[in-house]
């Protein structure tokens, strides 16, 4: 991996600023997790039988991020990337998948999660979760998806792990 230069959260800040930059902070590390690395290393998965692998997790992220801005915001008719169902296990295989698809597939949502939030005059502006059946405000949802980025990092750290032995050998 090269240096660490992941946009660092505030200290202070509103908790608007907050949220956004922990986001932002997660975001990266996850990209900085599958640094330097090949198609190949990318996809490789913790043990059998788990699908998980590095390139797994950032298309999951991706499903996270849309499943959670885009249709709750804008279209809660939105598919889902990876599944015609609304299943967010499928992104976790990536056996057939590369860098370039998963990482474009992500970037984008996050892009559109970023622009969602921008343009809300607030936090406390409510959605509609398809899946629950419920409303939510934004300040729930962005507590969401930085709680799932943590996780998976979480995750990612161990695949990492796994593969600095390989990289470069």
């Amino acid at each position: 991996m090269s240096t660490d230069d992941r946009p660092e959260p505030p200290h202070s800040g509103t908790e608007r600023e907050t949220l956004r930059a922990f986001l932002e902070y997660h975001r990266a590390t996850l990209a900085m997790k599958c640094e330097g690395l090949t198609d190949e290393q990318l996809r490789e998965r913790s043990m059998p039988p788990s699908t998980l692998s590095l390139l797994g997790l950032v298309r999951h992220m991706a499903e996270v991020e849309r499943a959670w801005f885009r249709r709750v915001f804008e279209d809660g008719e939105a598919p889902m990337v990876w599944s015609d169902e609304v299943d967010f296990q499928a992104a976790y295989d990536a056996s057939r998948s590369t860098r370039a698809e998963a990482f474009a597939a992500w970037e984008a949502e996050v892009e559109t999660s970023r622009r969602i939030e921008r343009e809300a005059e607030s936090l406390d502006l409510v959605g509609h979760q398809p899946r629950w059946g419920e409303d939510v405000s934004l300040r729930m949802v962005m507590v969401h998806v930085l709680l799932e980025y943590g996780r998976h990092n979480g995750h990612a750290d161990f695949l990492r792990e796994g593969l600095d032995g390989t990289v470069g050998a």
